[in-house]
């Protein structure tokens, strides 16, 4: 089985393009301003209609309102909404609803505690993301370029497809789908050349990486 690769904070024509030529599987838009990676709906429906076809989109939410999940679907087709907030399960399961796409949640891991999470949010989502909680004065929720333990995640039953982030880079990423039995990874921060600026050789190294 191929191991599926997100590549997220795409914020470029440029950056799709050298996802697609890598053959990612999905590419993640951030709209959360605080990002240095954020886009806004009509930023991110011109960057995805620069290519036909190409990596599946998904559309990165931290706890939105119906308005923004509205306007970003109205300017920018997405194929999978992206929950990275403190959405709680009811609220998951309603914009999973009320939307019709498939919904991916994160789960922020620190410690073996916080794998009871899964339970809770598996019946309510389609995938679920497993991040490095975020560190207690962090402002992003995830894209701190931090891992967390790995292994851990062998530790859990999980009942979807889901997808390994927090701290990965194309020199560590196969090792960390060795010890986590990662079917998918999730990069953001670790193929950039500058904070919120891809670099087409990361990608391709980390999708390479990844599958290698």
């Amino acid at each position: 089985m191929s191991i599926e690769v997100k590549i997220c904070g795409v914020n470029s024509p440029e950056a799709l393009a050298w996802a697609a030529d890598s053959g990612a599987d999905f590419v993640g838009f951030v709209f959360f301003p605080a990002s240095p990676r954020a886009v806004t709906p009509a930023e991110a429906g011109a960057i995805s209609a620069s290519l036909a076809g190409g990596p599946r989109r998904v559309g990165l939410f931290v706890d939105p309102d119906d308005a923004l999940l509205e306007a970003a679907l109205a300017a920018a087709p997405l194929d999978v909404i992206q929950l990275h907030g403190e959405e709680s399960p009811g609220r998951v399961a309603e914009i999973r609803g009320r939307f019709g796409l498939p919904v991916m949640k994160a789960i922020g891991i620190a410690t073996e505690a916080d794998l009871a999470e899964i339970a809770r949010y598996a019946p309510v989502s389609d995938r679920l993301l497993l991040d490095a909680k975020p560190p207690p004065d962090a402002v992003l929720p995830g894209g701190n370029a931090a891992p967390f333990e790995w292994r851990l995640a062998r530790l859990a039953a999980i009942p979807k497809p889901w997808l390994l982030a927090g701290g990965l880079t194309p020199t560590n990423v196969a090792e960390a789908i060795s010890a986590s039995g990662a079917p998918g990874v999730d990069v953001s921060s670790g193929v950039e050349r500058a904070r919120g600026v891809k670099d087409a050789g990361l990608i391709r190294a980390f999708v390479t990486a990844a599958r290698g």
